[in-house]
């Protein structure tokens, strides 16, 4: 009886750490990001009913490099950094549904076309290199939004009740 109990026991410590150690990072509706290529902090809107992540971009022009593509775009973001022109390469185009509400009059395009960039994000303590639509959110509150693929990549879950629980981003190279 005595080594039954220890083992069960036993069994519900391991279980109990196993749990632990695969609990999801804990991010508010919105959260502090830093982009550490450009050295900049951005407030971040995580929207788990979006997919990609979109960056606040203007002036945005695909060229030709080496036979690859890529985009030369002006950062639209409050700040020192604000209107920055930055060359980065496309990873891809993503096509976007657009809402009702931004078709405008007589047009029947339902997806807009987007370059796609891949760039490093540090939330808390964690850095993922993720894919970043460009397109212009100057009109929105946040200048990144960070949608559910990316969430995955941070293995977050979002708890909308709370914001920039994950505090400044301390992420280390």
């Amino acid at each position: 009886m005595r080594l039954k109990m220890l083992t069960l026991c036993s069994a519900l410590l391991m279980t109990c750490g196993v749990a632990t150690a695969n609990q999801p990072n804990v991010y508010g509706l919105s959260e502090k990001a830093l982009l550490p290529e450009l050295d900049l902090e951005v407030p971040a809107k995580l929207d788990t009913g979006a997919v990609t992540a979109s960056l606040s971009a203007q002036n945005i022009k695909l060229f030709k490099r080496d036979g690859e593509d890529w985009v030369r775009f002006e950062l639209a973001v409050e700040g020192e950094q604000e209107g920055k022109e930055l060359e980065l390469p496309v990873v891809r185009i993503s096509q976007i549904k657009r809402r009702a509400a931004d078709i405008p009059e007589g047009e029947t395009k339902d997806y807009t076309s987007r370059p796609v960039i891949e760039m490093a994000v540090c939330m808390g303590g964690v850095k993922e290199k993720i894919e970043v639509n460009l397109t212009d959110r100057t009109s929105f509150s946040y200048p990144l939004l960070i949608g559910s693929t990316a969430l995955q990549q941070f293995d977050a879950m979002v708890d909308p009740s709370l914001e920039y629980s994950a505090g400044n981003p301390e992420c280390t190279s």
